[in-house]
This record gives structure tokens, C-alpha cells and sequence, in this order.
């Protein structure tokens, strides 16, 4: 395959966005909230399990704790009791009630809207904080998933495609340079959607992909 200049890559790239825009005209959160902070929790329960699972769990949650105080108080036992299908119950209780803590104490119990004090939280790392910003308060954000760096590799939209452990740190700050801002959130969500729909991470369905004709690791 000859090698692909940048300027034809980003072309691509946006051509590619295209069909995935007509693939999925209204992507949306998987995840259910009726509030930044059901968000803010609900990202942070979905580490290392689906949004579905989480969505499982957290009416039970919000309902017993519907606020940042009500949670920084609750005891640990009754959270754990709750959220115990989700895997990893004790480190995520834990972030719980010190990212609730947390928001009780400096931010009067609410849900800050900018990535510096989103990411002092406990728990909360930049993806979870772009999530947040992206759903809930409409500030244009890239989270950077499993399924976004599967599929930004295979579709080598970013230089470090090849790599073993890319950084996803460096994976949104390339790829949110090729799109305008009021793209970023949308374009995280159709490469998750893209993801779990046909560019599974064992074995990419090629052959009903939209992207086959132009993706570099196509096996059609």
C-alpha cells in the first residue's frame, strides 16, 4: 500500500466521518442520567463493564442517594450492596463517596463544567471528564474509550496507529485537531457505536462495514 500522505489522510478521514455521520445520524450517551452528577456517576461505574450493566444498577442508586451529600454520608456497605454486579464494587464505592465528599466540600454539591476541576475528583480521570462535559453541559469533548482507540487505529487516523500502548491522552489531542470542536462529541460516540456494532475488537465484521471500500485494514 503506497504511503498516504497527511493531507490525503485527513481527507480520508473526513470522508470516512461522513458515512459514519449517515451510519449513525443520532448517536447519543448509552448511558441513562437525568443530571451532571448521575453522569459523573454512572461514568465512573462504567470502568471495566458495559453502559447497559451500569444502567442496571443506578436507579436503585440515585434513588437512595440523590444528591452529593446523600452519597458522601451514605455507608460504604449499602453502596457496595448495590453496585456488587458491576466488578471492581469496592474501588468504585470508594471513588463514590470521596468524589460525592468532594463536591459537598468545595463545589456545594455541584458538578463543576471544566476539565481542570473535573479531574480532581476522585476517580475521575480525562475520559470520564470529557464525557460529562460532553453530555451534560455541552462543552465540546472527546472521550477516548477502548473502542475509539480500536477503531482511530485500524482506520489509521492517527499517527501512532502501530503502537502496543497508545496514549489516549495523545490520541484525543490528534484527532480533535482534525475536527472543529462542535464535532468532538458526536465523533466519540459514532467511533464507540462504529465499535460495538462491526469493528468488534476480536473479529471486525468487514464485509457490512461502510468504511471497507477506504479503511487500510479492511479484509475485503
Amino acid at each position: 500500500m503506497p504511503r498516504e500522505s497527511k493531507r490525503a489522510r485527513i481527507q480520508r478521514m473526513h470522508e470516512e466521518y461522513a458515512l459514519l455521520v449517515e451510519a449513525f445520524p443520532h448517536p447519543k450517551c448509552a448511558l441513562d442520567f437525568t443530571s451532571p452528577l448521575q453522569l459523573l456517576i454512572a461514568t465512573v461505574l462504567s470502568a471495566q463493564t458495559t453502559d447497559k450493566r451500569v444502567n442496571t444498577v443506578t436507579p436503585e442508586l440515585f434513588s437512595r442517594f440523590p444528591d452529593a451529600a446523600s452519597l458522601a454520608a451514605a455507608n460504604p456497605q449499602d453502596v457496595e450492596d448495590i453496585i456488587h454486579p458491576l466488578g471492581f464494587y469496592r474501588s468504585k464505592t470508594k471513588h463514590l463517596l470521596g468524589l460525592a465528599a468532594v463536591l459537598r466540600d468545595r463545589f456545594g454539591g455541584e458538578v463543576p463544567d471544566t476539565m481542570d476541576s473535573l479531574v480532581t475528583l476522585p476517580g475521575v480521570g480525562r475520559k470520564t471528564a470529557n464525557v460529562v462535559l460532553g453530555n451534560a453541559f455541552g462543552v465540546p469533548g472527546f472521550p477516548v474509550d477502548t473502542h475509539v482507540i480500536r477503531v482511530t487505529g485500524r482506520l489509521r487516523w492517527r499517527g501512532d496507529w502501530n503502537s502496543s500502548s497508545p496514549d489516549p491522552v495523545h490520541i484525543e489531542r490528534e484527532i480533535c485537531s482534525y475536527f472543529e470542536p462542535s464535532q468532538w462529541t458526536d465523533l466519540s460516540h459514532r467511533l464507540i457505536l462504529h465499535g460495538r456494532a462491526t469493528c468488534h475488537a476480536r473479529k471486525p465484521d468487514c464485509a457490512v462495514c461502510p468504511l471497507h471500500d477506504t479503511c487500510p485494514s479492511s479484509l475485503i
